[in-house]
């Protein structure tokens, strides 16, 4: 009988891990869409108008005026790039780290216009550059873009998700 109780209790543990690990998975997908998607959409309302992406870059006033304006245009291809890879799951562990990256990037030039009384759009899905202080958004945009950081931290660190191109031959 003790033996009987002792294979049911090992059963439900390991099944109790089985789902404990594809609820991991399925977090691993919804972070790794999210973080994808949004990069993805972000470089596309970008590229139509790559000068108010410079213009964007250059109104934080962190880089000289040339150097913002390159990484201006270049971001959005980065951003499309990105978004395209982590959506197909390639190399997820490297693109979550990047993008994870990126997002603290973003956090510490919002802090540092915030902290510099600067009233900018982030520029983050188009538009940019000076607007009125009333309708700065710091606050939402670092607390967005922390939320994001964590979805690509997570994939950093657990890399398996569902549907993903990774996955292939395992």
């Amino acid at each position: 009988m003790e033996s009987n109780q002792n294979f049911s209790e090992s059963v439900n543990r390991e099944q109790g891990k089985i789902t404990r690990e594809l609820f991991l998975d399925w977090i691993g997908l919804i972070a790794r869409l999210t973080l994808g998607i949004v990069l993805l959409i972000a470089g596309a309302i970008k590229i139509p108008t790559p000068y108010k992406a410079a213009a964007a870059m250059r109104a934080y006033e962190l880089l000289p005026n040339s150097l913002a304006s390159f990484f201006g245009y270049i971001l959005p291809w980065f951003e499309v790039g990105l978004g395209l890879l982590l959506i197909l799951g390639v190399a997820l562990r490297i693109t979550g780290l990047i993008g994870a990256l990126l997002m603290i990037l973003f956090i510490g030039a919002i802090s540092s216009a915030w902290a510099r009384g600067l009233s900018i759009d982030c520029g983050c899905f188009g538009g940019g550059g000076e607007i009125d202080p009333k309708d700065t958004k710091y606050l939402q945009e670092i607390i967005r873009d922390f939320g994001l950081a964590i979805a690509g931290f997570y994939l950093y660190f657990r890399p398996r998700t569902p549907f993903a191109l990774d996955n292939r031959g395992k």
